[in-house]
């Protein structure tokens, strides 16, 4: 690893606490102006997720944190104007078009990437290049067929040429249709400005690492190189030169690193109340929740049925700063569903029934049902606050 030089700051674990929402956006008032092109600017990723119970991931994101944003209006900050790009950052991700150039890196490993899990056959790739080139923006469908008829990953030749050209930034996604991706050509969707590739990868790094840090806040090694999914030593070659500065925060066991504008003023203001999604950058990272929050979180939707704990798809609920529960949502008609509810002690039934008014309100339920709620005690106080937030 790389020499760490003498930390810049201590802070308290509540300092750190509150550094890392207001770098996430839950702590201050928002800024609305810049919604939700703000908001991705902002996070730098934002995870896609196929799963939709209330809305879908991405859409939750800005919901969180701007409240009760259209759904449309997010989609459009994602999708119009050649504003973000669709690549593999966290996980899947939709990108601030900004950070074409900080990817370059990976494009490169993957373009230089031996062998793949799928074969490509002769002339497959060369076919799908012209056929974008001549016809414009396309589904694999439109491509020729996303499957040979086979098991999930049993991919058509032209759904595989179409990854692969994703991949190496020949192609790039340019939006979600019915969740299928729309491909065209990289020359074509993405502005002059950064369509290129000149960036080494040691500046990628650089690039990313710093970006990370500003998003977090304060984090750990693990914490800020998971960001992007880069490895440990790619953030030890690159964050001295990085801008972020080391500090010590009481009760972490590890060095962290800390982005210099979030140490220059004390975090205050509104805290937001709010569901988020378990893809929700705030909490995606295991270890980090649990260190930040002492919330133990995990998303359970490919956990065997009757081995969940908390339910398919549960939402923490962020209220005064501090995740106070969650509970495991549906919705059935106009419905929203509280299939379980957990809470940390009677403090948290107010503001875990303004989330679930505030979110069935967005998605244009009209009623909220309780069904079960894990302290048996807080069901009765949680239904009453519902009816009487809803009236």
């Amino acid at each position: 690893m790389t020499s760490v030089q003498p930390p810049a700051a201590e802070l308290s674990a509540d300092q750190a606490r509150r550094i890392a929402l207001r770098a996430q956006g839950f702590l201050g008032a928002p800024d609305r102006r810049a919604g939700a092109p703000g908001v991705l600017r902002h996070l730098g990723a934002v995870q896609l997720d196929t799963i939709s119970v209330l809305a879908r991931s991405h859409e939750l994101i800005p919901y969180a944190r701007l409240g009760a944003v259209g759904r449309r209006t997010i989609e459009e900050a994602y999708w119009s104007g050649g504003r973000a790009f669709e690549y593999w950052s966290h996980a899947a991700c939709i990108l601030p078009v900004e950070e074409w150039p900080h990817f370059a890196f990976r494009r490169r490993a993957y373009r230089a990437r031996p062998q793949w899990h799928h074969d490509l056959p002769d002339g497959a790739y060369d076919t799908v290049i012209k056929q974008l080139r001549a016809e414009g923006p396309l589904t694999a469908t439109e491509l020729g067929g996303a499957k040979n008829g086979g098991e999930w990953w049993d991919w058509s030749a032209s759904k595989v040429a179409v990854e692969r050209a994703l991949m190496y930034g020949e192609v790039v996604c340019t939006e979600r249709r019915g969740w299928k991706r729309v491909y065209d050509l990289a020359e074509r969707a993405l502005p002059d400005a950064v369509l290129h590739d000149d960036l080494d990868d040691a500046e990628c790094l650089r690039r990313l690492v710093a970006l990370a840090g500003q998003s977090l806040g304060v984090g750990t090694r693990a914490d800020i190189a998971d960001y992007h999914r880069l490895k440990g030593e790619q953030f030890d070659a690159v964050v001295a030169d990085s801008g972020l500065v080391p500090v010590t925060v009481q009760g972490w066991a590890k060095p962290a690193w800390a982005d210099p504008a979030a140490l220059a003023s004390e975090p205050r203001g509104r805290h937001r109340t709010t569901l988020l999604s378990p893809f929700d950058s705030l909490v995606w990272e295991r270890a980090r929740t649990e260190r930040i929050f002492g919330f133990t979180h995990r998303l359970e939707a490919y956990v065997p049925k009757p081995k969940r704990i908390h339910g398919y798809f549960a939402m923490p609920l962020l209220a005064g700063g501090r995740l106070q529960g969650r509970v495991d949502p549906a919705r059935e008609g106009t419905t929203l569903v509280a299939r379980q509810v957990s809470l940390a002690d009677a403090k948290a039934v107010t503001p875990m029934a303004q989330a679930l008014v505030e979110a069935a309100s967005w998605v244009g339920c009209t009623e909220v049902r309780v069904e079960r709620v894990v302290a048996p005690e807080l069901r009765g106080p949680l239904t009453r606050e519902i009816a009487r937030v809803l009236a």
